[in-house]
């Protein structure tokens, strides 16, 4: 039996976990967080992190530390979506760039945060029983590499442990806005594939890859294929993989120069929302919804749960607001959030030939920097897809593109 009580235990110490318990631990609270994994470790991961991102980690001063490990900055996103290629920046003034950073680096750097803010660590730890009381969640109980068995109790449970959540299963919350997987994909790394500080998307119907620089000078290279084939595909990962990049012949030339420099990765995803708390217990990151990782939003999505998830845990322990009250302020902020890009993601992944205005807004976007800046910040969760697409700014990219028409018809 464990001997202490924590304000809070946090089940995951990756991007969603380690962030929310260093800043409750930065606010006084006892908190603790243990994880199955030892760091550092790999995870499957889309690894991006968009320039939201980006602040959040110069917001909890990490962001020097990250820049430190040689991880190489983005700061152009480019889409080829076959016609043409649309270039943009990313970024704002404030967060100009993005990082492709190795889940083994960026990981342990935030496990490292969150004990320098106290929380408790336990890495190697097995959780295999949510503890519930009077209809409560009210703790743990699990083990460590020794085998001895644990209970360990908080006012709070944190799930911070992917869309597989073990504490998901056990509180078994609604789940709404559920998709079936729409593609599968699979990753590795390549040395002598220089990026020149690009993320590179190329997508055509039915299949398509992303391209991003990361640490030791190699490059995360991404290839998937709509659902209906990604069964056929996993016959023979390493032929399909390579043949994708015949779509983009100057990527395709790129890539026979280059050396793989380590084994394939893949999954496909569903896409889903869970309410995110109930009594003693919420969730974070991609145990509380989760889409498709065609727009990379995952370490964003885990970030901005992390911070709204601890402020309103520490409204609720410093009594400005009730529990549920500040629980289901975070619920509902999240929700109007992410939905636009829940919506934009799954229409991206389903990997269908885009719908003819989308096609002419694009091409209307084509060379008007203004516009391809605004779809590139709409990708990295700058932008939301409501405000690109609105009424108002479709008009605007469409006028822009009649002016310069005519300017160049007026020329000739």
């Amino acid at each position: 039996m464990g001997q202490d009580r924590y304000d809070v235990i946090v089940v995951g110490a990756r991007c969603a976990g380690s962030p929310t318990a260093m800043l409750l631990a930065r606010k006084g609270y006892k908190v603790l967080v243990v994880d199955r994994a030892k760091f550092p470790s790999d995870t499957l991961s889309t690894h991006i992190l968009h320039p939201p991102a980006v602040e959040s980690m110069q917001r909890w001063g990490l962001l020097e530390r990250l820049v430190a490990t040689g991880c190489p900055p983005i700061d152009t996103y480019t889409f080829d979506t076959g016609p043409f290629t649309l270039a943009g920046a990313p970024g704002t003034d404030a967060a100009p760039v993005a990082y492709c950073p190795r889940r083994t680096v960026l990981d342990k750097l935030l496990v490292d945060a969150a004990s320098e803010a106290g929380a408790e660590v336990r890495e190697e730890f097995a959780v295999q029983e949510i503890v519930v009381e009077d209809d409560r969640v009210v703790g743990i109980r699990g083990h460590g590499k020794d085998g001895a068995i644990v209970t360990e109790h908080a006012d709070v449970v944190v799930g911070a442990d992917g869309r597989s959540s073990f504490l998901a299963k056990a509180v078994d919350p609604a789940q709404y806005n559920e998709r079936p997987p729409f593609l599968g994909a699979y990753y590795t790394y390549w040395s002598g594939l220089p990026m020149d500080g690009r993320f590179e998307m190329c997508l055509r119907p039915g299949c398509g890859f992303a391209a991003a620089p990361t640490h030791d000078d190699l490059t995360l290279v991404i290839a998937g294929w709509s659902y209906d084939q990604y069964e056929a595909k996993r016959d023979d990962v390493e032929a399909n993989y390579v043949a994708t990049f015949d779509i983009a012949p100057g990527f395709a030339e790129r890539i026979r120069g280059a050396k793989r420099e380590a084994r394939f990765a893949g999954t496909a995803v569903p896409n889903f929302f869970r309410k995110p708390y109930g009594p003693g217990w919420a969730l974070v990151g991609d145990a509380g919804y989760n889409k498709d990782f065609i727009t990379a939003q995952g370490i964003l999505d885990a970030f901005r749960d992390a911070e709204l998830c601890a402020t309103a845990l520490d409204e609720a322990f410093s009594a400005t607001r009730s529990y549920d009250e500040g629980m289901a302020g975070y619920h509902t902020t999240r929700d109007a959030h992410v939905l636009p890009m829940f919506e934009f993601t799954c229409q991206l992944a389903a990997l269908e030939p885009p719908p003819p205005e989308l096609q002419a807004l694009l091409e209307a976007a084509h060379g008007n920097q203004e516009a391809m800046d605004g779809f590139a910040r709409v990708n990295a969760g700058v932008l939301s897809p409501a405000e690109y697409f609105s009424e108002e700014n479709v008009h605007r990219i469409f006028a822009a593109a009649a002016h310069t028409d005519l300017r160049a018809s007026t020329s000739n």
